[in-house]
């Protein structure tokens, strides 16, 4: 079982780093452009990989035109990935909006400003005394 994540996990990322080279060198559709890959999940049969991808400082808006841009170049791509990889089988591609970036940005900042409040207005115990 170990041995099959193994190799899940190796595919996932070939397939990560070979993809961000093709949307970045042949992917023609703006929509695409300043598309990161930030991750490849496949599943356990190899049959499909789940392509997450940001953009940053992206409007939710604009990442899903994205999505629907890499969708419908999704048969072009896994093809050219049938040329660069020596596998047997190359997953089917789905693409997916990756959020962690917004909602880390997003705590990032919820976080700054409670810090920022405790220091200008916050209760100091050693002041009380």
């Amino acid at each position: 079982m170990a041995r099959e994540y193994g190799r899940n996990r190796r595919m996932g990322d070939q397939l990560q780093r070979e993809l961000a080279d093709l949307v970045r060198t042949q992917v023609k559709d703006p929509r695409a452009e300043g598309v990161t890959i930030s991750e490849v999940d496949v599943s356990p049969d190899m049959r499909n990989a789940r392509v997450y991808i940001a953009r940053l400082g992206g409007e939710a808006e604009a990442i899903e035109e994205a999505v629907e841009a890499l969708s419908g170049a999704a048969g072009f791509l896994r093809r050219e990935l049938g040329r660069r990889l020596h596998a047997r089988r190359i997953p089917e591609l789905r693409f997916r909006a990756d959020t962690s970036f917004d909602r880390a940005a997003h705590l990032s900042r919820v976080i700054d400003e409670a810090v920022s409040r405790d220091r200008d207005g916050g209760d100091d115990p050693d002041e009380q005394s």
